[in-house]
């Protein structure tokens, strides 16, 4: 074999032997990267809810005679005092001694519970000047520098707490003088006695709209039978039932985003009460939850919402947590690692030039989208976000075109 030979030969094993080691050689790994950045973090507990009225009231027969026919429809404006329905006295039960006694009883009943709706607008106006006395007294001492803004911010709802408890006690008291009226109007209407006579009309005890007619036709009514639903509209609530490990999370004055609602804005709303009773529910997996009711009210004008109607549904998220300025990295780039003496935390996969780098960060807290990294990484830093299996240590990458 001459020497021309042997250098072919050589070169051209060289060159397979280069051939495989390329063909064999890692490749990078393809990945995606994000910028970590500052700015504002939030949780929030998301859940489907439904709008209900703040007070609905069924208008319903004091006693038994025969209803005329009703001729409001449902979504009627009625105001308050408005007649709603005529109820003509039967032949021989509205005559008697028994329904004679009951109307008295019913008198007595009403005009106690009118005493009642009294004092309570009594006690809520001892509690609202006590609430602004308190808030009068913690703003000298926050201008003073002694108590912290979130004091202030308390009493304020409170003081608004307690107006509204005031204005509710007022409404009783409206109610109420009307049920007076009413059952003194029944006993009347008893002691004439006669079907020609002693016609009894049924009023509405608040300004709003018809929300349902039980009973259209002219039909024979027994005592106590409801014969429509009146309610305020522009007084709407909304009622989420969270699991009863989020409504802990869920403090009166958590400030709320309603949204999938139908309209083009998201309505703003505030935690009002979380119910101190829980329920079970069965959930469409067929598992048995512990729910509670959280009662929302909305806080936007009353024209951007004035769609809406009772039993509607919505989406409301209600924020558990805000933070102005943080360190923001998506979510899919934060990873476990496994246990360390007894105690796991998290990391992330920094891009350092061609190779990722693995990067153990302090997680403050996470959302659908976005974690809160408190330590262990600096802003502007680039990291992998969904880093793939492949993806270790060290590894050589290649940022994939977007």
């Amino acid at each position: 074999m001459n020497r021309r030979t042997m250098f072919i030969g050589g070169a051209a094993a060289v060159a397979l032997a280069a051939l495989l080691a390329w063909a064999f050689a890692p490749r990078p790994v393809e990945v995606e990267v994000a910028q970590a950045t500052q700015g504002p973090f939030e949780t929030t507990i998301d859940e489907d809810a439904r709008t209900r009225l703040a007070e609905r009231f069924v208008v319903s027969a004091p006693l038994a005679g025969r209803l005329q026919r009703v001729t409001l429809r449902e979504g009627d404006v009625v105001a308050a005092g408005d007649v709603v329905a005529t109820l003509l006295p039967g032949f021989s039960p509205m005559l008697d001694e028994r329904t004679l006694r009951e109307q008295q009883a019913r008198v007595g009943g009403a005009e106690a519970g009118l005493q009642r709706a009294a004092t309570r607008i009594g006690a809520a106006q001892v509690a609202l000047e006590q609430a602004r006395a308190e808030l009068r007294r913690t703003e000298q001492l926050a201008q003073q520098g002694f108590v912290s803004p979130s004091k202030i911010e308390t009493d304020r709802l409170a003081t608004q707490a307690a107006q509204k408890e005031l204005e509710t006690a007022v409404d009783g008291e409206r109610i109420a003088r009307h049920e007076v009226q009413q059952a003194r109007a029944a006993l009347s209407a008893v002691r004439d006695g006669s079907s020609g006579r002693g016609a009894f009309a049924l009023r509405s005890p608040v300004a709003g709209r018809v929300l349902k007619v039980h009973h259209q036709s002219e039909t024979a009514v027994a005592t106590g039978t409801p014969l429509l639903e009146v309610g305020d509209t522009s007084r709407m609530e909304v009622v989420a039932e969270l699991l009863s490990t989020d409504a802990l999370q869920a403090v009166p004055g958590s400030v709320v985003r309603i949204e999938r609602w139908g309209g083009p804005t998201v309505l703003q709303g505030r935690v009002r009460l979380v119910e101190p009773a829980a329920f079970t529910k069965v959930s469409a997996l067929g598992v048995e939850e512990q729910r509670v009711n959280v009662l929302i009210d909305i806080t936007s004008p009353a024209a951007e919402w004035a769609a809406l109607g009772d039993g509607y549904r919505v989406g409301v998220r209600i924020v558990t947590r805000s933070e102005a300025a943080v360190l923001r990295v998506p979510v899919s780039a934060v990873f476990p690692l496994p246990a360390s003496g007894g105690a796991a935390g998290f990391a992330v996969f920094v891009l350092d030039g061609a190779r990722a780098r693995l990067q153990p960060v302090m997680v403050g807290a996470r959302n659908g989208n976005q974690a809160w990294i408190q330590g262990g990484l600096d802003a502007g830093a680039r990291v992998l976000i969904y880093p793939p299996a492949a993806v270790a240590d060290g590894a050589r990458v290649r940022v994939r075109a977007v």
